[in-house]
């Protein structure tokens, strides 16, 4: 699907504002567009995704990706104000979403077989909402356990279970 013209100034405004952003908490770093191409779902616009690079970006991370999920928060607060228009928009720091997206998804199938071999049901621990995400998106089809999310807030955690 084609970019259009409004798309465009909204990551322009996007890139110009997280590089500012940047700019001010004084760190040496560049902003990277990413490809974007079939990640939005049918009825959505797919995300902007930008790729922070440089050095010693731990910083942009925060603990559990927290400091990241705030930026990239506040990022959209920012353009959704400039612009008057939300297109969803996703920051990464030197692909450490991509990174921890693949290692849930590995813990996912790991506990799973744990569950399904000694039908107990398993807990995770307190997790943001794109991870739990991540958990039950690769464990929806398995054909033996079956997960939920329990708890509130920040606590809330992924319980995955064998099935009945």
């Amino acid at each position: 699907m084609p970019i259009s013209e409004e798309e465009t100034n909204i990551t322009e405004v996007a890139r110009s504002v997280l590089e500012a952003l940047i700019e001010k908490i004084g760190l040496d770093a560049s902003v990277v567009l990413q490809s974007n191409e079939d990640v939005g779902e049918e009825d959505s616009p797919a995300p902007v995704v930008f790729d922070i690079e440089g050095d010693d970006l731990g910083i942009l991370i925060g603990r559990r990706g927290q400091t990241l999920a705030c930026l990239q928060f506040i990022l959209r607060l920012i353009v959704g104000h400039q612009t008057k228009t939300w297109l969803p928009i996703v920051i990464d720091v030197e692909g450490y979403k991509q990174g921890r997206f693949e290692k849930l998804q590995a813990l996912a199938c790991r506990l799973a077989q744990q569950v399904k071999d000694r039908r107990k049901p398993f807990t995770l621990e307190p997790m943001p909402a794109y991870e739990r995400r991540v958990i039950h998106l690769a464990l929806a089809d398995h054909p033996d356990v079956t997960t939920e999310s329990i708890g509130l807030g920040e606590a809330r955690k992924v319980v995955i279970r064998p099935k009945q």
